[in-house]
């Protein structure tokens, strides 16, 4: 389809008219002040911090069958057995966050741990007080628990029966949810349903980069997409309808943000296109003021089903009732957002199961981290929070995932520059009027990464996983995030003194 005159007028300026002295990879030189009831946290997820993967009631997920029936899909063969052991360890967790000051932690839920059939039929005590635990403890703080109903652990029981690509999941997602609320509402009031749907589709369904390893592309993961928008905007309703009126608390999800720029002019519509089958696939139905899947991406996969044969969409449309019931449903966009890809049209065959004609790539001159996919372009955050604004009607945004990733060691420089220049970009957008009102740096310790295992690190402390006890130390970016937490303002000469981390007085 091609785009209108206002459109392209409209995307030349978001892709190339921003490029300005406040966007590039450089660190302004003078300190500058965050708005006042900023919130700063760090975030974590229940598998890859909690270990006790069968303790106490909890049944087996997904990513427990994954690693321990394939384990060496995982780069070192590791999993999340024990982990970091937050499990019988939070309430150092917790100290780790009164020493960086931190307004809120975000944290996820084990579905098993809380259900261990899946379903509300069994409800484990043991599970749900290792969770008023860690709640308690960081209120008693004045922390604010920032909880992620679904982390990528579906229970293994659920996914025999088709997991995210069954319609019923829907109900049992918010069967689930609607225990975890009434567990914990009276004292959570931030609230993220699902973490990354992009991921657990195309990456779990679609491809085999993360668990179920399907890979079933463009079928499962768009069967994958629907049930998961579904789920999310009943749980939303629920919320809205029945416990909001009586704790006031918001909902939103955490979607994976990347950018995709323009290799050249040219391709202004190559990026777009990469937008709307990237975050679009999620953004749009829900913030969107037409709701449904971008139309592009409805007519695209539409004419790559037709010519493949199949009598009909491989894109599971949307009901008129259920176009309705997931727009709207979030009251803030959480954004994970790491890196920028440049993007052109190509020629993809029918036999390469790409729907979009578009093909995305990192220059290997852009500076790299640990991680191969990883690369530190800070303007890109700037745009994608600029794209945000202009396209979802400037929502507020909460930046739940951003970091870095380096190999062990305390020393991380390479992290501090991620964490400025990444800021001094969305102070920039601030500026130029998009809503953000939070950053949740990832990590706050070192995890289980996935299939990458423990050969990267993402924490701000380092996590010895030699040791019984799991020793957690601060690396010198803990101490610059600490002083930019307690200032309310980026110093981009900062220099720390490393030698003790203690908690302030007061929080």
């Amino acid at each position: 389809m091609l785009l209108n005159l206002k459109c392209v007028l409209f995307l030349a300026v978001t892709y190339f008219g921003l490029s300005n002295t406040k966007i590039i990879n450089e660190v302004k030189q003078s300190i500058r002040k965050f708005p006042d009831g900023f919130s700063f946290g760090a975030a974590t997820a229940s598998y890859q911090i909690e270990g006790a993967w069968n303790a106490d009631g909890k049944t087996e997920t997904i990513w427990d069958h994954l690693t321990h029936n394939n384990p060496c899909s995982v780069k070192d063969c590791s999993n999340g057995d024990i982990a970091a052991n937050s499990y019988n360890l939070f309430k150092r967790d917790v100290e780790m966050i009164r020493e960086l000051g931190l307004d809120h932690y975000r944290f996820s839920l084990s579905w098993t741990r809380i259900l261990p059939t899946g379903f509300p039929d069994k409800i484990n005590e043991a599970g749900v007080q290792y969770y008023n635990n860690l709640i308690n403890e960081m209120i008693k703080y004045n922390i604010k628990p920032m909880v992620t109903l679904y982390h990528w652990e579906l229970p293994q029981k659920l996914q025999e029966m088709g997991g995210w690509a069954n319609p019923h999941v829907t109900d049992w997602f918010a069967d689930y949810a609607r225990v975890v609320f009434e567990q914990f509402g009276d004292r959570v009031k931030y609230w993220i349903t699902i973490n990354e749907p992009y991921q657990i589709c195309n990456a779990g369904y679609g491809s085999t980069t993360k668990a179920p390893q399907l890979n079933l592309k463009g079928i499962a993961d768009y069967m994958c997409a629907k049930n998961l928008l579904v789920a999310h905007a009943k749980t939303y309703h629920i919320y809205n309808n029945e416990f909001k009126p009586k704790y006031g608390g918001v909902v939103g999800m955490s979607m994976s943000a990347q950018w995709y720029e323009p290799e050249s002019e040219e391709q202004v519509e190559a990026a777009n296109e990469a937008m709307h089958f990237g975050i679009g696939q999620y953004a749009h139905p829900i913030f969107a003021k037409e709701g449904d899947f971008p139309q592009i991406m409805k007519e695209k996969v539409s004419a790559k089903s037709a010519a493949q044969g199949y009598y009909r969409s491989r894109l599971v449309e949307f009901t008129e009732e259920e176009v309705n019931m997931i727009r709207g449903s979030s009251d803030f966009i959480g954004l994970n957002h790491y890196t920028t890809y440049l993007s052109y049209r190509s020629n993809v065959t029918l036999e390469e199961k790409q729907d979009s004609d578009v093909t995305s790539y990192q220059p290997n001159s852009w500076p790299g981290s640990a991680s191969e996919w990883l690369k530190q372009i800070p303007w890109g955050l700037h745009k994608l929070l600029t794209y945000v604004k202009h396209n979802y009607d400037n929502p507020m945004v909460i930046i739940t995932e951003n970091g870095f990733s380096t190999l062990s060691g305390l020393e991380d420089d390479d992290r501090i520059s991620f964490y400025r220049e990444y800021l001094n970009a969305m102070l920039d957008a601030i500026e130029e009027g998009c809503n953000v009102a939070g950053y949740t740096a990832w990590s706050l310790m070192d995890n289980f990464e996935w299939l990458e295992g423990y050969t990267v690190r993402f924490g701000l402390y380092e996590v010895d996983f030699t040791t019984a006890n799991r020793t957690r130390t601060p690396r010198k970016s803990a101490f610059v995030y600490k002083e930019i937490v307690r200032s309310r303002a980026l110093d981009p000469i900062y220099e720390p003194n490393t030698k003790v981390m203690t908690i302030d007085e007061g929080h």
